[in-house]
């Protein structure tokens, strides 16, 4: 840990807590790809630096995602029938993804994950222009639709944003109230992720200090107090675009993402 460290990591935190509120994501999307790029810099080990950019990541995303919950609930962008429907089923695929990563060689998680966020970018672009949509599915299919999100997001690090927020809104939940659900599910499948990181993080050898499994304590307290400060100001913006405006940053986001972590 040095300072030069410590200002990436709070400049980190500023960008994912404007995301966060603006487009309904954790921030996992931007910290993952960032954790592995700087972690090597402080001298800890590339063989288990996936693991603890993806334990962090959900660390820091039930504060940012649910810092913007708060922001959104408050602004009327919280739908409660999605909410309590998708909450049980991205709990319990939350914490199934922290188990399957333990599986997974590091290297092929940003790659597999890379290619789902390409489609969802492109479906989003195509989606732009198109009014019709399809009527929320029952309670049943969206728990376990809501397994998948979970699942996946725990694999990838993320708050499901990317995932929960085309689904809502191809499935006619408005734009707006798509992004404060999904921040409030992402919260709870950060939460069960990050407990499957922890207890499978105990038995890794060569963890850095002030580690607790998986979760990098430094980093996780940079990149949350920051983005505490800044997820309102993503919020408010969230609710004065309009929603074809929201969509296109949603999708140039994705691209973006697809691209750093395939490449």
């Amino acid at each position: 840990m040095n300072i030069e460290f410590l200002v990436m990591l709070i400049l980190l935190g500023s960008i994912v807590g404007i995301m966060a509120g603006l487009l309904g994501i954790g921030g996992g999307l931007i910290v993952v790809p960032a954790l592995l790029f700087l972690l090597p810099l402080v001298g800890i080990d590339p063989a288990i630096c996936m693991h603890i950019a993806l334990a962090t990541s959900l660390a820091s995303i039930i504060v940012t995602s649910g810092s913007s919950a708060f922001n959104h609930f408050k602004l009327g962008n919280v739908d409660i029938y999605v909410v309590k429907w998708l909450m049980p089923g991205v709990v319990v695929g939350g914490f199934l993804g922290a188990n399957i990563a333990e599986w997974i060689p590091s290297a092929y998680l940003p790659k597999v994950f890379g290619f789902i966020v390409l489609g969802l970018a492109m479906q989003m672009l195509f989606s732009i222009k198109r009014h019709n949509t399809k009527i929320m599915p029952g309670s049943l299919i969206t728990m376990m639709v809501g397994t998948v999100i979970g699942m996946l997001s725990s694999l990838a690090g993320i708050g499901g944003g990317s995932l929960s927020v085309p689904f809502l809104n191809r499935h006619g939940v408005e734009m707006r109230k798509a992004i404060g659900s999904s921040s409030v599910c992402g919260c709870f499948i950060a939460t069960a992720g990050m407990i499957g990181f922890i207890l499978h993080g105990y038995k890794a050898q060569s963890l850095p200090s002030y580690s607790i499994g998986y979760v990098y304590l430094p980093a996780l307290l940079a990149i949350a107090s920051a983005s505490m400060l800044t997820t309102r100001i993503g919020a408010r913006m969230a609710t004065s675009l309009p929603t074809s405006a929201l969509k296109k940053i949603f999708a140039l986001f994705l691209l973006f993402v697809a691209g750093t972590m395939l490449l």
